[in-house]
């Protein structure tokens, strides 16, 4: 597996099962393109949190794409705080004794965004930022952990993190509330 461009630990690995899924039927005429945007450092990417933000330059033709990737529930956190208790380096051999054990250390991605005219979830811009974060993780594995909220949790005291709904459903508005707040008073006059 030392030959891979990319994924050649079982950390980048797991970056790329993103863009190639073992469940895939038929070859993704897109990974080609992909791969080499990839290679030729066309993807400029930042993380903040659990969310990659990338620019990707590929001809005359820019992109900007946003992934985004689901925290690891606490009960996964404390797992591996006990399989790996320092996870300064972490070794292919660490990702197999996760594996056995029945816990996953692959990135869920929780949304994927692209300004191109694609409109998918797996365009070639979100593909190219899979290969890229499986290049990055490769480097430095700590990285696939630190973008699930795993060094954010373990610092914290709380025992379920609070995940602030991204949206609010018409359905949960009630509008008695939300006018009872922005009416004014009723002008009420004495009655003679």
């Amino acid at each position: 597996m030392a030959d891979n461009e990319f994924g050649y630990t079982a950390w980048g690995m797991d970056w790329v099962r993103l863009a190639e899924p073992l469940r895939q039927t038929r070859p993704d005429p897109l990974l080609p393109r992909a791969r080499s945007i990839a290679r030729n450092n066309g993807v400029q990417a930042t993380v903040e949190g659990r969310i990659v933000r990338a620019a990707i330059h590929r001809g005359g033709q820019a992109s900007v794409t946003h992934l985004e990737v689901a925290p690891l529930p606490r009960s996964t956190i404390t797992t591996i705080s006990e399989i790996i208790p320092d996870t300064t380096v972490l070794t292919d051999e660490m990702h197999r004794a996760l594996v056995s054990a029945s816990i996953s250390p692959a990135p869920n991605p929780a949304g994927t965004d692209c300004s191109c005219s694609a409109r998918t979830a797996r365009c070639v811009h979100v593909l190219a930022v899979y290969y890229d974060m499986a290049r990055r993780v490769d480097e430095n594995p700590r990285l696939t952990l630190e973008i699930q909220g795993y060094f954010q949790a373990a610092q914290e005291d709380s025992i379920v993190p609070v995940e602030s709904p991204r949206w609010t459903s018409i359905n949960g508005l009630d509008p008695a509330d939300y006018f009872d707040r922005w009416m004014p008073e009723p002008n009420r006059s004495p009655t003679p």
